[in-house]
């Protein structure tokens, strides 16, 4: 989704997504941050119905969870991550959501509540937690069809709240505002006002989200500052109820700028 390798190869033609997979791990914590997202060409690349392999990792639904196994290396200092995370969702939801006009964006927010296992031995972390399962696919870059978006989730006593505006490039801006049940079911309800948020320190990543009106949103955490994303915990209140909220923000228009894909290859090395 984010290969700058994937990028040039569009730029010279047809270009297979296949032959540009990465698992993107990310560890944040007291302990400092671990950041792995390499590369691989379809060689490395196996899957099937149930089952995904990239490289020395790999991930597989079992009827119950999603278990993943990961065999990774960090960068841009190298060190390693090794170990499995299960996923096992609360409840399941009907299908994705179209981003775009075209239909050429979806979004699916498989399970907003789940139960997290991790357990690695590189570095030595066990833990265990809420989450979130979703996924993106699509048939064009995002950076065509998009300029920026943000998304923001949280449990809430009935469930789960999910926020998701995108601004599109060339048509009118989208504001997603769903209630998830706790058996599945989704609500939208009327999108909240804008809440603005503080530009993040290093990178000046703008972030806003939407959340009631008269009750201030507060960045608890930034967990990501990076050249054209942040991930971040809010402190909101939604459809009136207090939520810890996982938070991202999304600039296309700085993710595709010169100077950004030419620092990415640091972060995000290729396997010829």
């Amino acid at each position: 989704m984010f290969s700058p390798y994937y990028a040039w190869a569009r730029r010279r033609g047809h270009a297979d997504p296949q032959n540009h997979c990465a698992l993107n791990v990310v560890l944040t914590g007291p302990g400092g941050n671990r950041w792995s997202m390499t590369e691989r060409p379809r060689r490395s690349l196996k899957r099937d119905a149930t089952h995904l392999e990239i490289g020395a990792s790999s991930l597989r639904w079992d009827g119950t969870a999603l278990e993943i196994d990961i065999s990774e290396t960090c960068m841009p200092v190298p060190s390693k991550i090794r170990g499995t995370v299960r996923v096992i969702p609360e409840a399941v939801t009907a299908g994705p959501f179209n981003l775009d006009m075209k239909g050429r964006h979806r979004w699916w927010p498989i399970s907003p509540r789940c139960r997290v296992e991790v357990a690695l031995s590189s570095p030595d972390l066990n833990w265990n937690g809420a989450g979130y399962f979703d996924t993106n696919d699509g048939d064009e870059a995002l950076e065509d069809a998009f300029t920026t978006w943000d998304w923001c989730r949280g449990n809430t006593d009935r469930g789960a709240s999910i926020l998701y505006n995108v601004e599109r490039r060339g048509g009118p801006p989208l504001a997603l505002a769903l209630e998830v049940d706790r058996s599945g079911a989704v609500e939208r309800f009327d999108p909240l006002p804008v809440a603005t948020l503080p530009a993040t320190r290093w990178w000046r990543i703008g972030r806003q989200t939407r959340a009631d009106a008269g009750h201030p949103v507060t960045v608890a955490e930034t967990l990501v500052d990076a050249p054209f994303y942040a991930r971040s915990v809010l402190n909101t209140r939604i459809a009136g109820q207090p939520v810890t909220a996982m938070h991202e923000s999304l600039s296309l228009d700085r993710f595709s700028a010169g100077w950004v894909q030419a620092l990415l290859p640091f972060r995000m090395p290729r396997v010829p």
